[in-house]
């Protein structure tokens, strides 16, 4: 079963830059894109270079792609989907995320939340 968590309030992520957020035990990189006009969140974990830094990276666009390249090796994640757009079969989990009267929330399964 999946419910939302409240995490902050929008105006305490700058536009444009990502932030992490602890979520019952896990790191959540969130990310404010204004140019895309959308709230993102995914694992801050970056696979390939072994450290939780995705929420520090640069957001930009690949070919119409919202992604983030990560601090250590510029590999670009899609914020959408969580995948790699150099290795396809590298990815990180993406989260549901919303607004709701100014607030970011995000989606967390019952397991997750545990």
């Amino acid at each position: 079963m999946n419910h939302w968590q409240t995490i902050c309030d929008v105006t305490d992520i700058a536009p444009n830059v990502g932030v992490c957020a602890l979520i019952n035990g896990r790191q959540v990189a969130i990310f404010n894109y204004q140019r895309a006009g959308a709230l993102y969140a995914i694992s801050n974990y970056d696979p390939i270079g072994k450290a939780q830094v995705l929420s520090r990276g640069i957001v930009g666009c690949m070919d119409g792609e919202p992604c983030v390249a990560s601090p250590l090796y510029k590999q670009h994640f899609s914020l959408k989907t969580g995948q790699c757009i150099e290795d396809p079969e590298i990815s990180v989990k993406a989260y549901p995320v919303r607004l709701l009267n100014g607030s970011v929330q995000i989606q967390v399964s019952e397991a997750v939340a545990a």
